[in-house]
């Protein structure tokens, strides 16, 4: 039986070149599916409970480059030799890097480079994942009246559901959904609908805030709700490393999720799925220069 996903439903094919195996038993180590054996000094595939899930695990410690996976879209092809530890950033120069990122949100009018775009999703597309294949979707806004466009169309849609947040409907819907999502709603969703639509009216963008270029990460029913804040977590720092600002933006996700309104605009937009998780980030060149910091904290740190 196979792990299922959007892209492949299933097991990827193992391939063991007997007379390049040295029995060294660093792929059966790695392989936390139990798909590979030891036995005699050379390596043998065997059935587990999932089959191979394509991690790529085995074929990227084999010193012997013995073992190649096939399917689940992955082959030999994609495998490349890891850039140097020397070439690798440093932890102060990653910290660094962290603690310059603001979120940004005002823009120089200039456009992102599409070079500099590819380099950003290449970077993103290195990012871990739940189950391979990865299940994010990415589209790519690559220019300012892109965004600006998508921003209109997504005011346009909130005008049609606007109800969503009337007071009937949440006096309604609080019994069901409890007191965090009542105050989520009042406190935080209502208000940003009013904001975004009030503002659109007179020519100002708060929903992506006409950003040179955006970037909208979303996954599909059977990715892992995490993936594609992973996903956009890493192209957000790509992008800081390239010398562009970003921001990003967590509110129009949610609210094209459901009902008939919510399919139409995501179909409008070539948006294959509804998903749990999906996040923008707009990405351009900073327009105003941050020169201190501002030491965050979690809400908690329990150890034990």
């Amino acid at each position: 039986m196979s792990i299922p996903t959007s892209r492949t439903k299933e097991s990827a094919v193992i391939l063991i070149d007997e007379q390049l195996c040295i029995g060294c038993g660093l792929c059966v180590e790695v392989c936390k599916g139990f798909n590979l054996s030891l036995q005699k000094g050379k390596v043998i595939s065997i059935n587990s409970v999932y089959g191979c899930i394509a991690c790529g695990h085995c074929m990227a410690i084999c010193p012997k480059e013995a073992i190649k996976i096939d399917g689940r879209c992955l082959s030999s092809e994609d495998l490349f030799s890891l850039p140097q530890k020397t070439n690798s950033s440093a932890y102060e120069e990653v910290l660094n890097l962290f603690q310059r990122r603001r979120s940004i949100r005002e823009f120089k009018a200039v456009p992102v480079e599409k070079e500099i775009l590819e380099k950003v999703i290449e970077a993103a597309q290195t990012c871990p994942m739940g189950l391979p294949p990865s299940d994010v979707n990415l589209i790519v806004f690559n220019s300012p009246a892109k965004v600006r466009k998508f921003a209109e169309d997504f005011c346009d849609y909130l005008k049609g559901i606007k109800w969503l947040v009337s007071e009937w409907f949440l006096r309604l819907m609080r019994p069901f959904w409890g007191k965090a999502n009542d105050e989520l709603f009042k406190g935080f969703v209502r208000p940003t609908i009013d904001l975004y639509l009030d503002n659109m009216e007179k020519g100002i963008n708060l929903v992506n805030y006409d950003a040179p270029a955006a970037l909208y990460f979303y996954g599909s029913p059977y990715s892992d709700p995490a993936d594609p804040i992973v996903a956009a977590t890493y192209a957000m720092i790509a992008a800081e490393s390239l010398g562009l600002g970003t921001c990003m933006l967590g509110a129009v996700h949610p609210l094209i999720q459901n009902g008939k309104a919510a399919r139409k605009f995501r179909e409008s937009y070539g948006i294959r799925y509804k998903s749990r998780e999906g996040l923008f980030v707009i990405i351009g060149y900073p327009k105003v220069e941050y020169h201190n910091g501002i030491r965050r904290t979690f809400a908690s740190i329990d150890v034990r």
